[in-house]
């Protein structure tokens, strides 16, 4: 396997579709002053979480349960920020939408500036030909409440080219995840 650079992924984007909206260069400043970063970066693409995010609550007393999942566990917020309560999470989705080529495995990786503010990014692999918003995870490990910043970046995708195409994709196997669009809950 070999990390494709910001030359392969400009290319991948710019021609085929792999990421849009797609960012040739990273942007660390808009007009309305400094953001924490996105777009291109050396070695990946920093995305950027879209304005939609469900809040993980327990004011209904459910319990999670990824063969049922009740979206009664989750508030509904569309803002620029979200206010993260103290040791729960949220769900929000990328910006861009992606286009995993055959041959690439995506992993992610989140971004410093959160972590080093106990925000943890998680995200599953995106494996070959899944394409689709990304659904992203937002624990605050923290005993306060925590901000994040929509339209902004939250975290860095890493593309992984194998030495050989994959005998069976996720396109292959009618993953369910296929094409979602917006924040997507777990099915089975």
């Amino acid at each position: 396997m070999a990390i494709k650079s910001d030359k392969w992924i400009k290319e991948m984007s710019l021609k085929h579709g792999m990421i849009e909206p797609f960012q040739e260069n990273q942007i660390k400043k808009n007009g309305t002053g400094r953001v924490i970063s996105y777009g291109t970066s050396s070695y990946g693409y920093d995305v950027r979480c879209a304005d939609d995010f469900k809040i993980f609550t327990n004011i209904n007393s459910s319990f999670v349960d990824p063969k049922a999942f009740d979206d009664k566990s989750f508030v509904n917020h569309k803002a620029d920020v979200c206010i993260i309560p103290p040791n729960s999470f949220a769900l929000a989705r990328t910006v861009e939408y992606f286009r995993i080529p055959r041959q690439i495995l995506t992993l992610c990786l989140g971004k410093s500036t959160y972590a080093r503010c106990g925000i943890i990014v998680n995200v599953t692999p995106l494996e070959p030909e899944w394409e689709g918003h990304v659904t992203l995870e937002f624990s605050n490990t923290t005993p306060l409440p925590a901000k994040i910043y929509a339209n902004e970046g939250v975290a860095q995708f890493i593309f992984l080219e194998s030495d050989e195409v994959c005998e069976t994709s996720y396109k292959d196997r009618k993953g369910k995840y296929q094409g979602q669009k917006g924040v997507t809950l777990p099915k089975t």
